[in-house]
């Protein structure tokens, strides 16, 4: 794989602390000229605001800012309620949101949150069930039926329509995830924890499944969930150092392995107008140089 040329975005990933100043925080963000909040999605996290009440907030509040959970906990959210939430949203905020989704992870959490604990084959099943459901109810047709056997549609009746086509991009790790992102998706949303060569594994992965599909690489976003720490001294390992690393390392995930967003996540909240104000415009000149 190589450079795309997508337009190079970048978002905030916003930890849903009920302690924290959330909506301050966001308000920050776009201030900041971010392109997306991205919040995680764990209800039974006892620390956490609620996602979906928390994105509804941000929308209100914000006007530039597009926003998407990173990513939805499906088996806890089931899908036809998804489909109308997000759609919801959308139409809300004016066509600035897109859907992340996840097959589910801490089982024993989600269980004891009143959730199905599945396999990971059957989490999967699961996850391409509730694509195709979320799918139809964003169509705008009426007496929708579709049968599964994790999710069914009987005669349902779809709307709101969303205000734009809204992305649904899925958070995919394992041969037979990604396999499915190739399939179905619009994006896809690994997160780097630390390592290059796993993510350059799975982006190979994905092209060699796109290409199984007969889909065009340009068919699927690429966002990348960025875990580092911008330091003022020397390099301590991938994303962990100066500004020029950075800009070198994020300019080298868009130009050689194709993604086009990412998304700054760290718990030092003093870096993020660092990032705003020298990694971002530093790795879209990086690109725009490179590509000219």
């Amino acid at each position: 794989m190589s450079d795309l040329g997508r337009d190079i975005q970048f978002g905030y990933f916003l930890v849903p602390n009920a302690a924290d100043p959330l909506i301050e925080t966001t308000l920050e963000v776009e201030r900041l000229g971010f392109d997306y909040v991205a919040i995680q999605d764990h209800p039974y996290q006892r620390r956490y605001v609620d996602t979906w009440t928390l994105m509804a907030m941000i929308a209100a509040k914000t006007s530039t800012l597009r926003i998407f959970p990173d990513v939805v906990n499906l088996p806890l959210r089931p899908p036809a309620m998804l489909a109308k939430a997000a759609a919801t949203l959308d139409v809300l905020s004016g066509g600035r949101f897109e859907l992340g989704l996840g097959g589910g992870a801490f089982w024993e959490a989600i269980e004891g949150y009143g959730g199905p604990f599945r396999s990971a084959g059957e989490s999967l099943d699961a996850l391409e069930e509730a694509i195709t459901v979320i799918r139809m109810l964003w169509s705008g047709e009426r007496g929708l039926r579709f049968e599964g056997k994790h999710y069914h549609l009987r005669g349902a009746h779809s709307g709101p329509t969303p205000a734009h086509h809204i992305g649904i991009w899925l958070g995919a790790y394992g041969p037979r995830a990604l396999r499915l992102t190739a399939r179905h998706a619009d994006g896809w949303v690994p997160s780097f924890r630390g390592e290059v060569q796993p993510i350059v594994d799975m982006t190979k992965r994905i092209d060699d499944a796109l290409a199984d599909e007969s889909r065009s690489p340009h068919d699927l976003r690429r966002i990348l969930n960025v875990n580092g720490a911008i330091t003022d001294g020397a390099s301590e390992g991938p994303l962990n150092g100066p500004v020029d690393q950075w800009v070198d390392e994020l300019g080298e995930f868009a130009l050689v392995h194709g993604f086009d967003t990412f998304v700054f996540w760290t718990e030092d909240t003093d870096r993020v107008p660092v990032f705003a104000q020298e990694v971002i415009p530093g790795v879209r000149d990086h690109v725009a140089a490179a590509r000219s």
